[in-house]
């Protein structure tokens, strides 16, 4: 990819591995984004999910821990995310078969 194209910084900022989403189609269902990669249609794969994803399709629910940097200011953006993140449940998708 040239240097001078134009690419949606703030979405793939948004959307890096490791940050929490909640699928919009299935309410109170989270995962966990595995991969971000701007040059595939859609670009968002989902860690226990067999398709990738669009943008719209996902709620985030908390950035990675490690990017986090706390403040002072922000604690209760974090329990809000916390309580958030505790209503979701995990789920993994059934494994894809060849036949």
């Amino acid at each position: 990819m040239p240097i001078d194209t134009e690419l949606d910084w703030e979405e793939a900022y948004t959307y890096r591995p490791g940050t929490i989403v909640e699928l919009n189609s299935q309410p109170g269902i989270c995962d966990t984004i595995s991969d971000y990669d701007p040059m595939m249609v859609p670009p968002i794969w989902l860690t226990h999910d067999p398709r990738p994803r669009y943008p719209f399709e996902l709620k985030v629910i908390t950035p990675p821990e490690s990017v986090m940097e706390p403040d002072q200011g922000d604690r209760e953006l974090t329990l809000a995310a916390t309580h958030q993140k505790q209503q979701c449940h995990s789920y993994r998708y059934p494994a894809c078969h060849l036949l």
